[in-house]
């Protein structure tokens, strides 16, 4: 197989992909079979996501899977399968199999591992021979949305130049285009999901960190149903589980991280010390204290970022966030001696800026937190592990933890559903909108900030609005919110 792309002035011109003679087959086919695809970008801040049998469908996933092979195939600097996971909806099936057989039609072997989180799938890309690694999640989403992550070799999420390069071969853009080699086989490999089990354990010494702890997971009927409670029992954790059966009706709905009420009824009923709720894909958590408060992302940076801190492994004292970290969290952190610096949202921007001023702690408030010195991706799991150990080492509940940390300025964030996709991602050419944020933002002067942006995985336009009083912060959300709702939605 020999393959080149030819760019012109920065942007691809082609991918030119030929075969040895006589080994035409169903690549040629999908190399040149064009789908019907929106005019806006497929790929959003994690992934190509969407509702399944509308934008998301297995012809769609085919092409997805034989044009990622493509790509990924060419950038590596030697051949190796692709890792291929899932989470538990109904449609992550389909999806799984139609992706398989365009990585398969790409001359790429796939190393199947089903039901795991997405964390696992970028772990294990990371440490074998494989040149990427797919994940079938929505993460966070309902039931009817699927989403398809692509992951590089070194486990990160792929670098927007590689999607722009797999969304070229969607559309079209790349000509010269033939068979690829010898068809690529497919491999059912669940016990490689034990290994990310092991990884996840060995910094925290195994079988003894988390003794005399009573921990309830809620587990969202996805990914992490069969993983998490075995791991956090072998650390020695009394567990109670929510929601742990994999279950692709109900996957999200009214749990995990985005539902957290039964989880904070069941730490106080149980009085546990300290619950954690994952999303559907388990890649982010967020955390109930032993009184049944919500610890979100910004409290668990600042923690565990406060514990690295003590450690001096944190270089420049420096944690990296997003636009959502709530100004009490930045001006705490600033007084402890620390430095933040904050991304637009998406946990591929907060990674990138890691990457490029070598910080080592980052995440977003919403729970994607990202650790380098134990992973290379948000990771739900390994930060439920790392928080639950970091409360038994400190002696003290997370509750009084939290207590000695800071004050949340009132922050208040609404969706607005904007079906259209077109009109919710040019959301900023709307004159009456953008009018409305200059105005509150005036108003408000420096008492306050505001945040008006179009969710990149969800059909919604976010409206958040954070005041040192929280009447002030109600009142320019409610204004903006029927603002967004009379022009866009």
């Amino acid at each position: 197989m020999v393959s080149s792309i030819t760019r012109t002035q920065g942007d691809i011109k082609g991918i030119s992909v030929t075969a040895d003679h006589g080994e035409q087959n169903l690549a040629d086919s999908l190399a040149f079979s064009l789908i019907s695809l929106p005019a806006t970008p497929l790929f959003g801040t994690d992934g190509i996501r969407g509702k399944v049998g509308e934008l998301l469908n297995a012809p769609l996933a085919l092409q997805i899977g034989f044009w990622a092979g493509v790509v990924l195939r060419h950038h590596a600097p030697q051949v190796g399968p692709v890792i291929l996971g899932q989470d538990s909806r109904n449609s992550s099936d389909m999806l799984a199999m139609a992706l398989s057989a365009g990585l398969t039609a790409a001359g790429i072997e796939v190393w199947y591992l089903g039901l795991c989180p997405t964390p696992c799938v970028a772990y294990l890309t990371s440490v074998t021979e494989a040149i990427g690694g797919v994940m079938i999640s929505a993460s966070h989403n309902p039931p009817e949305d699927n989403g398809i992550k692509v992951f590089g070799a070194d486990g990160a999420k792929l670098p927007q130049a590689l999607q722009a390069e797999i969304e070229a071969g969607l559309r079209g853009k790349l000509v010269n285009v033939g068979g690829v080699g010898n068809n690529g086989r497919h491999y059912a490999r669940p016990q490689l999901v034990s290994n990310y089990s092991q990884a996840l354990q060995q910094p925290l010494h195994s079988g003894a960190n988390l003794q005399g702890m009573k921990i309830i997971l809620d587990l969202a009927w996805g990914a992490a149903v069969g993983l998490a409670p075995q791991v956090f029992m072998e650390m020695g954790a009394e567990v109670i589980c929510l929601h742990n059966a994999a279950d692709g009706d109900r996957i999200n709905v009214n749990c995990g991280s985005t539902h957290l009420e039964m989880l904070q009824t069941a730490v106080k009923e149980h009085q546990a010390d300290v619950g954690f709720a994952f999303d559907g894909d388990a890649d982010r958590v967020l955390a109930v204290d032993n009184t049944g408060r919500q610890v979100n992302g910004d409290y668990i940076l600042y923690l565990w970022g406060h514990h690295l801190q003590q450690q001096q492994q944190l270089p420049d004292n420096l944690i990296v966030s997003t636009v959502m970290a709530n100004l009490g969290f930045e001006r705490a952190w600033k007084q402890q001696g620390g430095k933040l610096i904050r991304t637009a949202v998406g946990d591929q921007y907060v990674q990138a800026e890691m990457l490029k001023t070598g910080g080592m702690l980052g995440g977003e408030q919403s729970g994607h937190i990202l650790c380098r010195h134990y992973g290379i991706t948000g990771d739900g799991l390994l930060t439920a592990l790392h928080i639950a150990s970091l409360v038994k080492q400190a002696g003290v509940t997370l509750g009084e933890l939290v207590d000695q940390s800071f004050q949340t300025y009132p922050q208040l964030l609404k969706n607005v559903r904007v079906v259209d996709r077109d009109r919710r991602l040019g959301w900023k050419d709307c004159q009456p909108v953008q009018q409305a944020i200059s105005f509150a933002e005036a108003a408000m002067g420096d008492t306050g900030r505001i945040l008006v942006r179009a969710s990149g995985t969800e059909p919604v336009i976010r409206v958040m609005v954070e005041a040192a009083d929280a009447q002030l912060a109600q009142h320019w959300t409610n204004e903006l919110v029927a603002t967004v709702q009379q022009h866009l939605a």
